[in-house]
C-alpha cells in the first residue's frame, strides 16, 4: 500500500487560509482540506453582489508593498483583471477637504494656517524631548505632535476602536500608523512630488470584479492543485490526545445534529485565536480561557447605499476623523475601477461599534438614515438611496488594550504546546494586517513545513518576528 500522506486541515478560507492551501496542495505531498463556515470564500477580503453590483466588505486595496513572489502569483492568476490604479481619496479635517494620500500643493491650499503653524510649533517643542512609549497616545504625541494627534489620529482612534488613546497599547501605534513621526509623514507627502516619488507610491492594485477576485483566484488555484474545500461548514471543536491534535470536529450543513470529524495530523488555523482556544478538547486551563475572553475586538457595520447615478463623487474613499460624523470612511467601489452597471453606483459606509451597542441590531432603514445624516454633516451631496443593505463584522479589528499582550501571549503559548496546531493570519495572530501581509504569512508557513508536514519551529519563529514588524498600509 502507498504510504498515507499527512492530513492538513486549514481552518478558514480567507486570504491566509487559501494562500496556504494553494502553496501546500501545489507541493503534491499532502491531503489538504479547507474548512470554512461561510458559503463564500475570502472572509473580510471577499466580495458579493448587491442590486446587480459587486461590492467589497469595506475599502480594500492590494498595495505595491506586496512581496514580489506573491504579486507575481496574483498577476498570473488574474492577468489583465488586476488593474494598476491611482490613489484618489480625501480627508475631512477642520471642516475642509484634504487629498489623501497627502499632497504638498493640496496641503498648502486647503489646510488652515492655524493647523500648519500648530504642526511647526509642535516640531519645535519636540526637540530634546525623550520619547515616551507607554501608550498609543504617548507614542504618537511624541512622534507627530499635539496638532495632528488632536485633530486627526486621536478622534479617529476613538471612533475606530472605541477606547481612549491613553488606554491603547503602544503597539497599536506601531502597527496601525505608518507615518508615526513628522519625518515619516513628510516623506509620505514628498512621495507625491515628481522626482521624489518611489515606484508604486500613490497607487494600488485592484481586480476588475472586486477585491474578492483575489481570494477567489486562490480558491480556484488551490482546487486545481488538489485541495478539498468544505464551505458552509462550521468547526465545532478540535480533539487532541496526549498533547497532539487528532481530528477536527465539524457541523455538517451547519446542523449540530450532524457532527462529524476530519482526521488531521496538522491543523493550520486562521480563525480568531480567542475562538480556537475555546474549541480544543480537553479544555484549556482556566487562566488561558480567561485570557481568551479578555482579548477584545471592535465590530463594524458596513452600510451599502445603492444610488441611481453614474457616480457620487470622483473620490475612491473619504475619511472622517470628526466625532460629529458617525462613520469613519465612505468608499465608492466603482471609482476603484470595478466593472459596474451604467447609471448606478453604490456607496459603502463603515460604522465601527460594539456588538453590545443598540446600533448593532438596527435595521437597514435606520442605518441608511444614519449614514445619510453623516454625509450631510460632512457637507457631502444628499442622497436618496434606491436600496440600503448592511453586513456586520463582529471581529473587524483587534483592540490592543494596555494589557492585551499578557493575555495574547498566554493563549498563544498554550496553543503552541499542542503538537500539530499552528495559528497564522490576521485573526489567528490577533494582528493588524493587510491582505498582502496575510498572504505573506501563508507563504512563510509553507516555507516552514518539511515534506512530512512537520513544522520547523525555529524557522517559523523567525517568520513570526518578521510579522511583528508589519505595519498596516493606509
Amino acid at each position: 500500500m502507498p504510504e498515507r500522506r499527512p492530513g492538513v486541515v486549514i481552518l478558514g478560507a480567507g486570504p491566509a487560509g487559501l494562500g496556504a492551501a494553494y502553496k501546500l496542495a501545489g507541493r503534491g505531498l499532502f491531503d489538504v482540506t479547507v474548512v470554512e463556515r461561510q458559503s463564500l470564500v475570502g472572509g473580510n477580503a471577499g466580495s458579493f453582489e448587491i442590486a446587480g453590483l459587486r461590492v467589497d466588505y469595506g475599502s480594500h486595496r492590494l498595495h505595491p508593498a506586496c512581496a514580489p513572489e506573491i504579486l507575481q502569483d496574483i498577476q498570473g492568476m488574474l492577468g489583465a483583471d488586476l488593474m494598476d490604479r491611482p490613489r484618489h481619496g480625501r480627508m475631512h479635517l477642520r471642516g475642509r477637504w484634504v487629498h489623501f494620500p497627502l499632497k504638498p500643493l493640496d496641503l498648502s491650499l486647503h489646510l488652515p494656517l492655524s493647523f500648519s503653524f500648530g504642526v511647526l510649533a509642535d516640531a519645535a517643542l519636540k526637540l530634546g524631548r525623550k520619547p515616551d512609549e507607554s501608550s498609543f497616545e504617548s507614542v504618537l504625541r511624541h512622534g507627530l505632535g499635539r496638532t495632528i494627534c488632536d485633530d486627526f489620529y486621536f478622534p479617529y482612534a476613538r471612533k475606530i476602536w472605541g477606547v481612549a488613546p491613553d488606554q491603547l497599547d503602544a503597539e497599536q501605534a506601531r502597527r496601525r500608523v505608518s507615518a508615526g513621526s513628522l519625518g515619516k509623514m513628510i516623506r509620505k507627502v514628498l512621495n507625491a512630488v515628481p522626482g521624489w516619488k518611489p515606484k508604486g507610491a500613490g497607487r494600488f492594485y485592484y481586480p476588475r470584479r472586486g477585491y474578492g477576485q483575489i481570494p477567489e483566484a486562490y480558491y480556484c488555484a488551490a482546487l486545481k492543485a488538489g485541495a478539498r474545500m468544505r464551505l458552509s461548514t462550521p468547526v465545532t471543536g478540535l480533539d487532541m490526545e496526549a498533547g497532539r491534535i487528532r481530528q477536527v470536529l465539524i457541523s455538517e450543513g451547519g446542523s449540530q445534529e450532524k457532527e462529524s470529524a476530519i482526521p488531521a495530523s496538522l491543523v493550520l488555523s486562521t480563525i480568531p485565536v480567542t475562538q480556537l482556544a475555546r474549541m480544543v478538547h480537553p479544555a484549556a486551563p482556566v487562566a488561558v480561557l480567561q485570557s481568551a475572553a479578555s482579548l477584545r475586538y471592535r465590530a463594524m457595520i458596513l452600510v451599502y447605499l445603492v444610488l441611481e447615478t453614474g457616480q457620487y463623487t470622483e473620490y475612491d474613499a473619504h475619511y472622517f476623523p470628526d466625532p460629529s460624523v458617525a462613520i469613519t470612511r465612505l468608499s465608492e467601489p466603482k471609482n476603484y475601477g470595478l466593472a459596474a452597471l451604467p447609471g448606478r453606483t453604490v456607496l459603502c459606509a463603515e460604522l465601527p461599534c460594539s456588538t453590545e451597542e443598540r446600533v448593532w441590531s438596527a435595521g437597514n432603514e435606520e442605518l441608511g438614515e444614519l449614514v445619510c445624516k453623516a454625509l450631510a454633516v460632512a457637507g457631502l451631496p444628499r442622497v436618496a438611496p434606491l436600496k440600503v443593505e448592511s453586513r456586520r463584522l463582529a471581529q473587524a479589528y483587534p483592540i490592543y488594550t494596555r494589557d492585551y499582550r499578557m493575555h495574547f501571549d498566554r493563549v498563544d503559548q498554550w496553543l503552541n504546546t499542542i503538537d500539530g496546531v499552528v495559528t497564522f493570519g490576521r485573526q489567528g495572530l490577533f494582528a493588524h494586517d493587510n491582505t498582502h501581509h496575510a498572504l505573506a504569512m501563508a507563504y512563510a508557513l509553507n516555507d516552514s513545513l518539511d515534506d512530512t508536514a512537520t513544522l520547523n519551529r525555529g524557522r517559523w519563529e523567525a517568520h513570526r518576528r518578521e510579522f511583528a514588524r508589519h505595519v498596516v498600509e493606509d
